[in-house]
């Protein structure tokens, strides 16, 4: 648990599912940018979890050829997903939930004024050997302000997918999980 209302994973496998209807989950924020399967949308969609996928690459070690690096825009958006307290209780994670989530909690414990030593600790815990310099560096150096803007409305967010049941904040429905999957990569929720 990172919070009260907020749990963190690796990308929850099939048998894990009937675990966040145990423990209430409504909303499950994902980091990864790839589809998710079919199986946990139908198992979201029947049991009214909402799916909210803010995919972005990892960083990457400079002298990693790939040159990837979190976009903090992307980070701020999803920031925005958990301190409104509707999304709650919610899942976070990315594949491992080390790198993603651990930048991700990481910048949340700065909107909440942790220390950077307690957030750094937290961070290399749930890393373990696999902690990356450039992590670290990306929490230090997070603008907390972007985050604690006015959140844009779902169907604004250029690089987030929302998959839902309930209703949006401004009083439209979404489309269902399986809609929304079906309109493809960096799909919104559209009116």
């Amino acid at each position: 648990m990172v919070w009260k209302g907020i749990y963190r994973s690796g990308f929850p496998a099939r048998r894990n599912l009937p675990f966040l209807r145990t423990i209430g989950v409504r909303s499950v924020l994902c980091l990864c940018p790839e589809e998710y399967p079919d199986s946990s949308l139908a198992f979201f969609e029947s049991n009214g979890i909402a799916l909210i996928q803010h995919g972005m690459d990892g960083n990457k070690a400079p002298d990693d050829r790939t040159g990837a690096f979190m976009a903090p825009e992307i980070v701020a958006r999803a920031i925005g997903v958990l301190l409104d307290e509707s999304t709650h209780p919610v899942l976070i994670h990315c594949n491992q939930g080390k790198h993603r989530t651990g930048c991700l909690v990481g910048c949340l414990r700065k909107v909440q004024r942790w220390s950077s030593v307690a957030t750094f600790e937290e961070y290399r815990r749930f890393a373990g050997a696999k902690a990356r310099l450039v992590d670290l560096q990306f929490i230090e150096l997070f603008d907390t302000a972007t985050a604690l803007q006015p959140p844009q409305r779902a169907n604004s967010r250029p690089s987030g997918k929302l998959l839902a049941q309930s209703e949006l904040s401004d009083g439209r429905q979404p489309p269902t999980a399986r809609q929304a999957a079906a309109s493809g990569p960096g799909a919104t929720a559209a009116a």
